[in-house]
């Protein structure tokens, strides 16, 4: 479909809905292991098992000539970003319940948003710094701040939403030189080295059930990602971007099964705001990049 117009919105929209549900079994997974495993850890032993998948996507897009790396400094950033959030996310799940770090998570547009206009220069008009700011007031609808353990622990996943919006912003700068493939493998190996060395602090042998479950982070987590950007390749962002947060669903679901744990009404609240706002900006993107066309027309 290269160089086609999305055109099978059932199939981007169930692409987004599967990836979703991968990434966020992946999410109970990492939950389930931070119980009994260091944090660094689970990230290199399920790294390890992200490689198979991205072999697969670098012989499906033509080989070796599909990673040239240009901007190093840029990768080097962009997985500095990504070793911060995925430490301190996983740390978030520890404490947390799955269902409120998938709400948090929710959160990464409002940051996105925010930042653009000082770290790329980006005109963001007064609608969607009001949809910033109502989402922001969500989020403390969500975590209520207190002095508690649990109250301090949501700055684990507002954290990691923070470093993954930085991530996003540079990815944007990235995308128009560096290719797909270029940017994954870079982040992943930064990910599994960083991972690695936090061995001498004291790793604890797996069992072959919990091995398997490392395992499966890795394949769900990679195929996730993969699911989700073939959502984009059949179906355009206005209609496969809200089936994104189908994933509260699934971490409610799990989050329930698994641990009991059920959101209260504040969380769901909360969630329901951020959700309102994400969508507000994600529209009001859509309707300025239009513009923008049609002045340039």
């Amino acid at each position: 479909m290269a160089g086609n117009a999305p055109s099978n919105p059932l199939l981007g929209i169930g692409c987004m809905a599967i990836g979703g549900l991968l990434m966020t079994g992946n999410n109970a997974i990492l939950k389930w292991l931070t119980t009994g495993y260091p944090v660094g850890e689970i990230i290199f032993i399920r790294g390890i098992f992200f490689w198979f998948p991205i072999a697969f996507f670098i012989a499906r897009s033509g080989g070796l000539l599909s990673i040239r790396i240009t901007r190093l400094r840029l990768h080097a950033v962009r997985a500095g970003c990504i070793i911060f959030s995925a430490f301190i996310y996983i740390f978030g799940l520890r404490y947390l319940p799955l269902a409120d770090v998938t709400a948090i998570g929710f959160s990464t547009p409002l940051f996105v948003t925010a930042m653009a206009t000082f770290l790329l220069g980006e005109v963001v008009g007064w609608r969607r710094w009001s949809a910033v700011v109502v989402g922001f007031l969500g989020i403390l609808i969500i975590t209520r701040p207190t002095s508690g353990l649990v109250s301090l622990a949501v700055l684990f996943p507002i954290g990691s939403a923070v470093w993954t919006s930085i991530r996003d912003l540079v990815t944007r700068r990235m995308v128009t030189t560096e290719s797909s493939n270029a940017i994954l493998i870079t982040s992943s190996a930064a990910v599994m080295l960083a991972g690695l060395c936090t061995a001498p602090f004291g790793w604890i042998r797996p069992t072959s059930q919990d091995f398997g479950l490392m395992v499966c982070s890795g394949l769900f987590s990679a195929f996730g990602h993969y699911f989700m950007i073939e959502a984009f390749r059949h179906a355009e962002a206005v209609i496969v971007s809200p089936f994104r947060y189908l994933t509260i669903v699934w971490a409610i679901t799990l989050g329930y099964v698994v641990w009991g744990d059920f959101p209260e009404k504040h969380v769901i609240g909360g969630v329901i705001l951020v959700i309102c706002c994400g969508l507000y900006i994600l529209h009001r993107e859509i309707v300025v990049r239009r513009q923008r066309r049609q002045a340039k027309g």
